[in-house]
């Protein structure tokens, strides 16, 4: 049963409601369940209200969004903010899980009108499940096979007129058959210093933690642009400000307690920098792959590539070319050497 806007719950009613199971007061009370509530990602936020909008004027259900971008900017709230602004249950699943029709088939009949099914990392379904969701999405209809050989049949299932809310974090490997078929298609990009000292401080006054605004930008400024990661280390400065301070996240406290984690005032962390480190001193800046900085480093080339890699491009660290990835004069800067020491390499 469809809920409405006025009367559906709200904070950390909403959220287990949604999920059908229980959260952390903590972690729901973070989330933002309107518009007015959510910080930065002003294009975004503005097409998602012109189809809210739109949508609810004329009693229909919201057209199938596809949301791209790093992981931790928010993709998972917004799937939630969306079913509270339509007043709609929110289904969330992730790509992975989804490896029989089957299972895509159990998902979408139980859907009701009008309902969001979330799928996270949806460039991971199988190719062979994913044709299943073109007719979904297209005619709410779904054909299955029963059976096998001599006894296989296919049987049509209809599906309530539903919304399909995508979240890829590697837009390239989706196909252009999926891709094609979401009206919206947007992209969530990093947050700069001061909406995230805003996003920091509404967390705070959520959490009951003392803080200052000095506290607040420190933590925003090695937060590398990503809420979540803020977050988490508003979680630990509250803790080392309970445990070494006087309870109150002051810049200094704030300052200490990142550098314990080895997280500098650029919001680099150890292995960034031991990434550049070999860089420059293994492989004279690059251009070097990034399987043999990896093994170099001792860590997955794929969490590399997802992990430390973005901030270092968007911040201008690295570049990435087609030989190789290359340590900019930014980069050798930041590990205290100059760019004029490069050496070449003893021959053999």
């Amino acid at each position: 049963m469809a809920l409405t806007p006025e009367d559906s719950p709200t904070g950390t009613e909403f959220i287990e409601h949604t999920l059908a199971n229980p959260v952390s007061s903590e972690e729901s009370i973070l989330r933002p369940l309107s518009f007015d509530d959510f910080a930065g990602q002003i294009k975004t936020i503005e097409r998602l209200k012109i189809m809210v909008g739109a949508a609810r004027e004329r009693e229909e259900p919201l057209n199938h969004i596809l949301l791209s971008g790093p992981p931790g900017l928010g993709k998972t709230t917004l799937s939630l903010l969306l079913g509270h602004e339509m007043g709609q249950q929110v289904s969330i699943t992730s790509g992975p899980v989804i490896d029989k029709p089957a299972d895509l088939a159990g998902l979408l009949t139980n859907l009701s009108e009008g309902d969001i099914l979330f799928i996270d990392e949806i460039h991971r379904i199988p190719k062979t499940v994913e044709e299943y969701l073109y007719s979904a999405m297209e005619d709410f209809r779904i054909d299955i096979m029963i059976d096998q050989g001599p006894n296989a049949r296919s049987v049509r299932l209809s599906l309530p007129k539903f919304t399909l809310l995508g979240a890829t974090t590697r837009m390239g490997l989706l196909t252009a058959p999926l891709r094609s078929r979401f009206t919206l298609q947007t992209r969530l990009t990093y947050y700069d210093h001061s909406t995230l000292q805003g996003i920091i401080e509404r967390s705070c006054g959520l959490m009951g933690v003392e803080y200052d605004s000095t506290g607040a930008a420190e933590i925003a400024r090695r937060a590398r642009g990503t809420p979540r990661i803020a977050n988490n280390l508003v979680n630990f400065c509250r803790d080392y400000a309970q445990q070494r301070g006087n309870g109150v996240i002051t810049q200094e406290i704030a300052a200490a307690a990142l550098e314990l984690l080895e997280i500098d005032a650029r919001g680099l962390d150890e292995m960034d920098k031991q990434m550049m480190r070999v860089m420059a001193e293994n492989y004279r800046g690059g251009p070097v792959g990034l399987s043999t900085v990896a093994i170099a480093v001792a860590e997955e080339a794929h969490t590399l590539e997802e992990v430390h890699e973005p901030f270092l491009i968007q911040e201008g660290y690295l570049q990435r070319t087609a030989q190789g990835r290359v340590l900019t004069n930014k980069g050798w800067q930041v590990i205290g050497l100059d760019p004029a020491s490069k050496v070449a390499n003893p021959n053999p």
